[in-house]
């Protein structure tokens, strides 16, 4: 398993996944993390970024079964696994950590 440091883009990208729960795969993660944030990238740097989580062992994929829709070519679907789950808990416990010291005054709102 490669380091377990999420990024901020990896972090939306396992967050989808889990989201999708065992039905996501490149475009429909796509179509998550833009719908939800209202962010948008290429197909590409979701694909790349679905490797880096699957080399970190945070999720696990298998092929779909082809269709004709897409010219006999399958999906890869992607699940979050308890390596995931935990590696996004801890993301958000850090951050939690961090807003509670924030000052007030820093918000706007102090």
């Amino acid at each position: 398993m490669k380091g377990t440091h999420l990024g901020e883009f990896e972090e939306l990208v396992l967050l989808a996944v889990g989201v999708l729960n065992g039905a996501g795969y490149g475009v429909r993660i796509y179509d998550e993390i833009r719908e939800q944030t209202g962010r948008t990238c290429s197909i590409s740097t979701i694909h790349s970024t679905l490797n880096r989580l699957e080399e970190k062992g945070f999720i696990s994929s298998h092929r779909g079964g082809a269709t004709d829709k897409r010219g006999g070519r399958s999906k890869r679907i992607y699940t979050i696994n308890g390596a995931g789950e935990k590696a996004l808990a801890k993301v958000r416990e850090q951050r939690e950590k961090l807003w509670q010291l924030m000052p007030k005054h820093t918000l706007g709102y102090g």
